[in-house]
């Protein structure tokens, strides 16, 4: 792996992966273009208690918060990357905002062009606990149990770089070209941090949107998720991760769950 690091922080090398202790809102972390596929979820700006990230900006705080890392990713990416946003539809904690919507339009004003987007379907309705004006029509919450992958890409969303090979049956494309997927988050006391998602979400964005021997990105590596999944997939890795104890922790997921596919 050639990417060239000025403020070089290895933290883990694994194989096909690199972890940075770091700060993807330090433009100068890397310096080339090197990324084919970004797959991230990044904080939600919902109070989570994470180790080394206020999670509780205000929303315009968290909106020029967004635009920095999203327009570093743009400048450390090939040409033909694509980009794929795993964020909240909306948000009412502090006041009510389209998150995924004013994330999405900071993307495109960075420079990313506007795809498609996966609705997500967690299916954790059952555990609702606000519901507004319970019975009456004086001021009731409409909450979607939903999440949002928008998918974006630089400049030329054809593909023809790279390997050219593509390692998805014809039931998985036909199934995840369907824009609406369901399948379960993941636990935070199973993995250990306060936000994981689970390795089904990467699998499916590495396998759709990327040949073998692509690299993925990661700006939030958080558990170690990502780059878990792209290693298991044939795909080199680099992810960024500002906390040290969860780049610990995204370390020792690593050992242990490389080679671990199926899911």
């Amino acid at each position: 792996m050639n990417t060239i690091f000025t403020d070089k922080k290895e933290f883990f090398t694994h194989k096909n992966i690199k972890l940075i202790n770091g700060n993807s809102l330090n433009e100068n972390l890397f310096a080339e273009q090197f990324i084919d596929l970004i797959v991230t979820s990044p904080p939600y700006n919902v109070g989570i208690e994470y180790n080394s990230n206020d999670d509780e900006l205000s929303y315009e705080k968290y909106l020029e918060f967004s635009k920095k890392w999203m327009t570093n990713c743009y400048q450390w990416s090939n040409s033909q990357a694509r980009f794929l946003l795993n964020i909240p539809l909306d948000k009412n904690k502090g006041g009510h905002h389209s998150v995924g919507a004013d994330l999405t339009t900071i993307a495109q004003k960075v420079g990313w062009l506007y795809h498609s987007t996966i609705i997500w379907n967690e299916g954790n309705i059952s555990r609702r606990t606000a519901w507004g004006s319970w019975q009456s029509a004086s001021a009731p919450y409409v909450i979607a149990p939903v999440e949002l992958i928008v998918v974006l890409y630089k400049e030329q969303w054809k593909k023809t770089n790279g390997t050219k090979k593509s390692d998805i049956t014809k039931e998985e494309f036909m199934q995840w070209t369907n824009g609406m997927w369901v399948f379960n988050g993941e636990s935070k006391k199973r993995i250990g941090h306060p936000a994981p998602f689970p390795k089904e979400l990467p699998y499916r964005a590495i396998k759709l949107f990327s040949y073998e021997n692509d690299l993925v990105f990661d700006p939030f590596t958080g558990s170690g998720t990502t780059l878990i999944v792209a290693e298991n997939t044939h795909r080199r890795s680099v992810g960024v991760e500002i906390d040290s104890q969860y780049c610990e922790l995204a370390k020792n997921r690593i050992l242990n769950e490389v080679g671990s596919l199926p899911l």
